[in-house]
């Protein structure tokens, strides 16, 4: 079953312009999105493509790095995302295609992508599919690389236990939610991970490309970064039947309890594999 942030409000104005607006206040999607289109390799490329591009934070990063002739291709299911990714990044080279990830053989052509790049979002599609795709648009030694949350990668860097002590924004929002509204967390199970190491491999080998390198990295923030990102409607919590406006409110109280400063640390699993050339 796909992650909730998956599958709601996603198309919806509200959440991109939120989402638009993280990216463009808070460090995280640019300092990713820069370090993937460095491993990406596209000082000689000509066409790239920005799977699960959003409002392209990441296909900026490509167009940074790649020369001034390269074309992108940003490609995501969400109409509204693009919306606010046109108005933003207002750029000529960027054609925005309003697709899913699994499609992307039908909108780029054939072994002629020099890269393709995918910040954020992997997990949350049909891999096996979205691999097959990327194989058939990418030209022979081009290259894939995405990056996988560490809870679903089942990784942690070791910059995760530097962190100050005490509790996270997440745990005190749980602890806000049981006080003032009577919520119950579901019992905590430990879970497989939904995407490891071994099974990105395995799916490489079976869509016919080659496993490059794979780093586990930390992203750091902070409190207040934290709180931004869980105030973009999607992302809000606690899960279950809470409205927005109580979701913001349990937020606002847990956030009081931390400093703005504390630091966060977000591990990721980041992949580069290649088509054979």
């Amino acid at each position: 079953m796909a992650p909730h942030d998956a599958v709601l409000g996603w198309d919806e104005n509200t959440t991109a312009e939120a989402y638009a607006a993280f990216t463009r206040d808070f460090p995280m999607y640019g300092a990713t999105s820069r370090d993937l289109a460095s491993r990406a390799h596209l000082a000689d490329s000509r066409l790239v493509v920005d799977l699960c591009g959003g409002a392209g934070a990441t296909a900026k990063a490509i167009l940074d790095q790649a020369p001034g002739t390269a074309r992108v291709i940003s490609l995501d299911n969400a109409a509204a995302m693009q919306r606010v990714g046109r108005r933003i990044l207002d750029d000529a080279r960027v054609t925005w295609v309003t697709a899913g990830a699994e499609d992307l053989d039908r909108h780029a052509p054939g072994a002629e992508v020099d890269a393709v790049v995918c910040n954020s979002a992997i997990w949350k599609t049909d891999v096996p599919r979205v691999f097959a795709a990327v194989r058939t648009v990418l030209r022979p030694g081009g290259r894939f690389v995405f990056n996988i949350g560490g809870g679903f990668a089942g990784v942690h860097h070791d910059d995760e236990k530097s962190t100050l002590p005490g509790p996270s924004l997440n745990q005190l929002i749980h602890q806000i939610a049981a006080r003032d509204y009577g919520y119950t967390p579901p019992p905590t199970r430990p879970a497989a991970p939904k995407l490891p190491l071994e099974a990105v491999n395995a799916h490489l080998s079976c869509a016919g490309m080659d496993l490059v390198d794979a780093e586990v990295v930390a992203q750091h923030g902070t409190a207040a970064e934290k709180r931004a990102w869980l105030s973009i409607p999607v992302f809000a919590r606690p899960e279950g039947e809470f409205t927005h406006a109580q979701r913001m409110d349990i937020l606002a109280k847990a956030y009081a309890l931390t400093t703005p400063g504390t630091p966060t640390v977000t591990s990721w699993l980041t992949v580069v594999a290649q088509r054979p050339a």
